[in-house]
């Protein structure tokens, strides 16, 4: 039970340090946010939606269960979006971001917590597969761990939220690998269960970063820059994949 935690120690350090590079970078706010809608999108396309249909072979009235998963994570976002009564315009127009807007991007923030979690729980379960399959799990959660701490800051400020509130969020999805790789080690979660919850996480993440993420990076910095940024984040991520499969 000693190595899935320390490996989720691990796992939450690369997840700070992520979170702190994106504090010290302010400055180039739209190029942070094009980056990290980027490897957002390189996360589920690379990451989540693969190891989803690798899970889980489940079908429901012939359609895979784990798009069902996916487009629930989606819808799930969208109408939550809706019942706060968001503005439909870009969140930094208002002088004093209303309660709705820093909600949302608690919720938002929440999710990657909940993303983190399960690579944690990914850790933990692997050891049961074999020393082999479990180094294999770690290096790949390891990879992509800065990147989710980056985006969970990101996130959790950009839409009004405090310092204080993003730090709290950002110490949550540290400590969530930890919890998870500890819950992992001592409990069986069928592949298919972790397959079906990653499938809706996907939803959730390529919902917020195709109509929050880019969109805000592009609102005020239309430029080529963010753009290139923005390919750079899923250039980065398939890298990152490639390398750790």
């Amino acid at each position: 039970m000693i190595a899935p935690i320390l490996l989720g120690v691990g796992s939450g350090v690369t997840t700070t340090i992520g979170g702190f590079v994106a504090l010290r970078v302010t400055d180039r706010r739209h190029l942070v946010l094009g980056a990290a809608g980027g490897v957002v999108l390189g996360v589920v396309a690379f990451d989540l939606l693969p190891e989803a249909f690798d899970g889980s072979h489940a079908k429901v009235a012939g359609v895979p269960a784990t798009m069902l998963l996916f487009v629930a994570g989606f819808l799930t976002i969208h109408t939550a979006e809706k019942a706060f009564e968001l503005h439909r315009g870009s969140v930094v127009h208002y002088a004093r971001p209303r309660d709705n807007a820093r909600r949302f991007g608690l919720l938002a923030g929440g999710a990657l917590v909940g993303h983190s979690f399960l690579d944690g729980l990914g850790i933990g379960l692997s050891f049961s597969a074999g020393s082999a399959v479990a180094t294999v799990v770690a290096i790949a959660v390891l990879a992509h761990d800065f990147a989710d701490g980056f985006n969970t800051f990101t996130l959790t400020a950009m839409y009004g939220n405090s310092r204080g509130r993003a730090l709290t969020l950002l110490v949550a999805d540290a400590l969530a690998p930890i919890a998870g790789a500890a819950v992992g080690s001592v409990i069986f979660v069928s592949s298919g269960t972790v397959a079906l919850l990653l499938a809706y996480f996907a939803g959730f993440l390529l919902y917020i970063a195709t109509s929050k993420i880019l969109p805000e990076a592009h609102a005020n910095h239309p430029s080529w820059g963010t753009l290139a940024a923005t390919v750079l984040g899923v250039v980065f991520m398939g890298i990152v994949i490639s390398v750790v499969n």
